[in-house]
């Protein structure tokens, strides 16, 4: 997903006059001719996230389009004041790419996680959360939210849907399996996960790339009553409001698969944090068939 990134924004800065972008010294070897030949627009401002935020918006509220690159604790937690504030409430846009979602990074440790970060975003008004699954998918929605006027924060993984490449729209959830059971809420990189789960199961299986603005009418339309199962890759809970609120006045019990509320301590491969999280098919399925 990075490098699909890192190539539409060289497109981006290259053909399109009003646009200007900012990294924080992440990614700059890959665009390194693009710093050089356009530094009054692409600009590398060091370690300095903060800051970062109120200079893009200054320039939003002047008529440009930023677009901002970074690791993902650090563009949110770090900033969150800016986004709240020079953001949010002065109702400006900014396109945000993050990558080191949850834990991408595991060789780094505590500081490079961010299972909270669509927890958090989702409760400033008005902020779009994006999740996309593959490159494929990034670039469709990049290309429709960028010059939407608001904050649009994308979550990018290096751990993409490999098997599934689905043909998305900003805001809405698509239906990927009707069934007469549960409903199965796949986020993001689970996608895949999920289908090999429910492959023989008769299940609705429901596919969300962006959750905030949360699509509760595809939910409220295709929801069978009884379970809905969500598969997460962020911490448990950060859809259950939307659920909730979607559904309201029906009957609806929640089983999660995502990462547990705690400070993550152990160590180990990607890989291995997934499987001791319980972030797997057999996961899904177990909780399905509860």
């Amino acid at each position: 997903m990075r490098r699909a990134f890192l190539s539409r924004v060289d497109r981006m800065i290259r053909e399109e006059e009003d646009t200007v972008y900012f990294t924080v010294d992440i990614g700059m070897w890959a665009i390194r001719d693009l710093l050089a030949k356009y530094p009054e627009r692409a600009t590398n401002v060091g370690i300095y996230e903060d800051g970062m935020f109120g200079i893009a918006a200054g320039l939003a509220a002047g008529g440009f389009v930023p677009t901002i690159f970074g690791i993902q604790p650090y563009l949110i937690e770090r900033t969150l004041e800016q986004i709240k504030l020079d953001f949010a409430y002065q109702g400006l846009g900014v396109n945000v790419i993050g990558t080191g979602a949850a834990i991408d990074y595991p060789k780094y440790g505590y500081s490079h996680y961010c299972a909270e970060d669509a927890g958090v975003l989702k409760m400033i008004p008005g902020v779009e959360v994006v999740t996309p699954g593959t490159a494929n998918e990034f670039i469709s929605l990049f290309n429709q939210s960028y010059r939407d006027g608001k904050p649009t924060f994308f979550r990018v993984s290096d751990h993409p849907n490999k098997k599934h490449d689905i043909d998305v729209t900003l805001g809405k959830a698509n239906v990927i399996k009707r069934g007469g059971g549960a409903t199965v809420i796949a986020a993001s990189v689970m996608l895949d996960m999920v289908m090999e789960a429910c492959s023989d199961l008769d299940v609705t299986v429901l596919y969300y790339t962006t959750l905030a603005p949360f699509d509760a009418d595809t939910l409220r339309e295709e929801y069978n009553g009884g379970k809905v199962v969500v598969c997460e890759p962020h911490y448990s809970g950060t859809l259950d409001y939307d659920i909730i609120d979607a559904l309201d006045g029906r009957s609806v019990q929640i089983k999660h698969v995502g990462f547990p509320r705690e400070i993550f301590r152990n160590y180990g491969t990607y890989e291995d944090k997934m499987e001791y999280y319980g972030l797997s098919a057999e996961r899904i399925r177990a909780g399905i068939l509860d």
